[in-house]
Parts: structure tokens; sequence; C-alpha cells
């Protein structure tokens, strides 16, 4: 234990022979504990109240009362028990071995030297501080561990949970292969969970979900990165490799920026949704393929189509059932739902206690547009939570304030969107993302919520 720990922690001594509890006080002191001395059972109990004691100094006869009564009345009335420590004389180990039942840390017999009482304190307080952390790591373990659900109680989130279930149910049994599932919605609204959800509510849920971001993957290696590749079947392709679609096996392979997949490579996906069976590059072998395809995509598949981005037929094949995600500024009272959850999620990661968000904050937080949705609302809680010192979160911190503008070199003007296209607005802030990040790429796409891949995409889309 650091003596900054020990200036910390508060010692309430239950003793009425005041010249023992006098020297104890004395040496805990000097040792730089903070001491409080209780000579009956009666100020004991207030002082519980009022001082708040990391550790209690219990002794078994007091003059109105027994240790005991006041363990046990302490046990009863506890949420968070707080270690006691048994000061016993002779002939009261009957009353010792009583205590240790009602869950004392420790108990040591009268006379007691006070380099003793002191080791014997700090081995109490070590083992309760283990046992603490011990505690808070099953909680973020149990935390982690959770079926995970999409939360919300607006109306649009409660239909897709049901749409979920019921899909899942379709596939009670995991040789039975689920249909097809597409998910559509702007980037960070949840299709990721959306598609784990689905994983966690069928009967795969403890087979392997692969997620693969299309956008993300290397343009050159994208073909063996999905399908795999044998030895030799190119230039340092110097062993055999299973591909993301096999290595989900019978569990879900989740295709995530379904809508980034080059031309090429969507007839041969087409071909494995169809057969059910993949050949690795430089392989003249069909492996069969058991894996449950969910997809999703923030684009418009259907405008896709007609523009020849994506062949109609895998979109047909992917589009078996679809779920659509709802943007979060459509979602009312859902963005404080999920702000608080955001916020006990982050304290809890760091140790901090329940931090509250202000009604400032509240409101700021239902005035914002939120073009990141669920996303940006999470990285923006947990930067809140960093930077609030474990006081309230304010409006101040969420800095959301400011409107989405333009500096012109004669004025300073906001820029409504109204009135724009989709391929306007869209081309408009890319301009402007990559304007405040002095034309970092990667920066810009973090900014806006997407891939590297995907603003590159978008860039040569708008000839930026």
């Amino acid at each position: 234990m650091t003596e900054n720990d020990k200036t910390k922690t508060r010692i309430l001594i239950v003793e009425d022979e005041a010249l023992f509890a006098k020297a104890v006080k004395k040496r805990l002191e000097v040792s730089g504990f903070q001491l409080e001395v209780a000579g009956t059972l009666e100020i004991a109990h207030s002082s519980v109240g009022t001082f708040n004691p990391d550790l209690i100094l219990l002794d078994m006869r007091l003059p109105d009362g027994s240790g005991l009564d006041f363990l046990k009345d302490l046990r009863e009335k506890e949420e968070n028990p707080v270690p006691v420590l048994v000061l016993s004389a002779y002939g009261e180990l009957e009353d010792a071995v009583a205590a240790m039942k009602l869950q004392a840390s420790d108990y040591l017999k009268k006379p007691i030297d006070l380099d003793e009482l002191l080791l014997n304190i700090e081995k109490v307080l070590n083992r309760e501080r283990i046992s603490r952390q011990l505690e808070y790591s099953r909680k973020r373990e149990s935390v982690a561990a959770e079926k995970v659900e999409l939360l919300g109680e607006c109306e649009a989130i409660k239909n897709l949970r049901d749409q979920a279930r019921h899909i899942a149910s379709l596939c009670h049994d995991p040789e039975i292969l689920p249909p097809n599932i597409l998910i559509l919605g702007e980037t960070g609204t949840g299709k990721d969970m959306a598609a784990r959800m689905l994983h966690s509510l069928s009967a795969r849920k403890d087979k392997p979900f692969v997620h693969v971001d299309c956008a993300a993957l290397p343009k050159d290696l994208i073909e063996a990165e999905l399908f795999g590749h044998e030895k030799g079947a190119f230039t340092n392709a110097i062993e055999a490799r299973t591909g993301l679609i096999e290595a989900a096996e019978d569990g879900v392979v989740f295709l995530d920026e379904i809508g980034e997949l080059p031309l090429d490579l969507q007839s041969k996906l087409l071909a494995v949704l169809e057969r059910r069976t993949l050949r690795r590059v430089g392989s003249t072998q069909e492996r069969p393929v058991d894996a449950w395809v969910i997809s999703a995509t923030n684009r418009d598949p259907e405008k896709m189509v007609e523009e020849g981005e994506m062949r109609s037929d895998l979109f047909f094949r992917l589009n078996v059932l679809s779920i659509v995600m709802p943007p979060l500024r459509e979602r009312g009272n859902d963005i404080i739902l999920l702000a608080r959850h955001f916020t006990q999620q982050t304290a809890l990661r760091y140790g901090l206690g329940d931090l509250e968000i202000t009604k400032d904050a509240e409101k700021a937080l239902m005035s914002y547009h939120w073009p990141g949705n669920v996303r940006e609302l999470k990285h923006l809680m947990e930067r809140a939570v960093l930077l609030s010192g474990g006081k309230p979160i304010m409006a101040e911190t969420l800095m959301l304030n400011q409107p989405l503008a333009v500096s012109d070199q004669s004025s300073s003007a906001v820029v409504e969107l109204a009135g724009m296209t989709l391929d306007e607005a869209e081309k408009f802030m890319l301009e402007q993302a990559l304007k405040r990040t002095d034309n970092n790429v990667s920066e810009a796409a973090r900014l806006l919520g997407i891939t590297r891949m995907a603003m590159r995409y978008r860039m040569q889309k708008h000839n930026l």
C-alpha cells in the first residue's frame, strides 16, 4: 500500500479503553491513516454514517453492548461490506469465531503489539483492494459477455428487434441455412450491431462471426482475402491461406460495405452464394461454403444497380430479406438513452463512478443533427467522459454548439444543405471535411465516420 493510499484510508476504532485507543490512534496517524475513535456502540453507529470508514477495528466488549451485535447490524444494513478487524481479549475466542462467520476480515488477541496491528491492517486492506479489483474485472467481463442487443425504445428499433427475432426463429436448427440478409442504413447507424444481434439470436450463436470490411480490403489482394489462395498462386503467396468466407465455417460471414466490392469480384461472390462452394485463388478444387451471409451497405443498392455499380443478380441474391437501420436523428429520446449507456460503459472501462449528464447537455444532444449517427455519439460520449474529470457532463464538454459552416474570405456564412441533391450534399460534406483536415484523407474519413477506402471512392466519384 502506497503512502498516498494511506492518506485516503479512513479507520474507525471502536474501543472503550481510552489509553489503548489513544495509543492505536497515534501509531496509525504516524503511518498516514485518517482515524476516528468511538468509545460506545451508539457513537460507532453514528460514525459509520458520517465518517464512512474503509476499515473498522472492533472490540468485542463495549459499555452499551456486544461488538457481535454491532457487526451483525452492520452487515444487515450495508450494500458494500466494510472490512472489520476484531480485537478480542483472552477468553473471547468463541466471540471471535462468531465474528468471522459474520464476515469479519480477521481477529487479533489482546494485548496487541502496535507494529503487528499495523501489519494486519495493511494485510486486510490489501486483500480488500485485490478483491475489489477482481470484482471489477468480473463485472467488466460480464458486461462484455452480455447478449448483443440494439438499445432503444423508439418504434423503429422495437420493430427492428422483433424482425430480428422473427428471422432467427426461422432457423432454430443450426443445420438449416438462414436466408441472406441485407442491412441498409447510413454510416454509423449500427449495421454491424444488427448483424451481431442476428448472430446471437440464431442457432449459430456459438459458431464463428467473421466481420469483413469490403472497403478496407487491399484492392490488389481483395480476392485472395475473401476467397483464400493456394501456395504460389501469385507473388509472395508463400503458403496456402484460408479466405475470410471459408474461415466463417458454419457460422456467419458479415460482408460490411458490400457496395464497395469491385464488379469483377461480384460475379465470383454471386457464384459462391448460388452454388454454396468457393474456389481459392490458384486452385481447381471446389470447397463447400456453409456460412450464413449477412451483408450491409450505407449506399442505395437499387441506385447502384441502375448506375451499373452493382450486379442486379447479386443484389437480388443478397436481398432475400432486408433490415433498414434508422438514422439517430429520427430516434427521439433514444439519443439520451444511448448517451447514458455509452457514458456508463466508458466510466466502467476507466474505473470512474457514475457520471451524470446535465439537462443542458441533454438539450445539446437532442438538438444536434448527428451526421455520424450512433458511432459519432459513442465517440463523443467517450471523449466527454475523459474530459469531465469525474464531474457531471456539461453542454460545454460536448462541444456541439458549432454550426456546420464554411469560411469565406469576405465573410463567415452558414451553408444550408436544404435544396441540394443527395450527391451535392455528399460532395459538400467531403469538401468541408477535407478543408477542416488540411486535405488529410484519413483524418477526413474519421471525421465523417467512414473508412479511408470509402472516402477515396467518394472523392473519385465527385472528382475531388
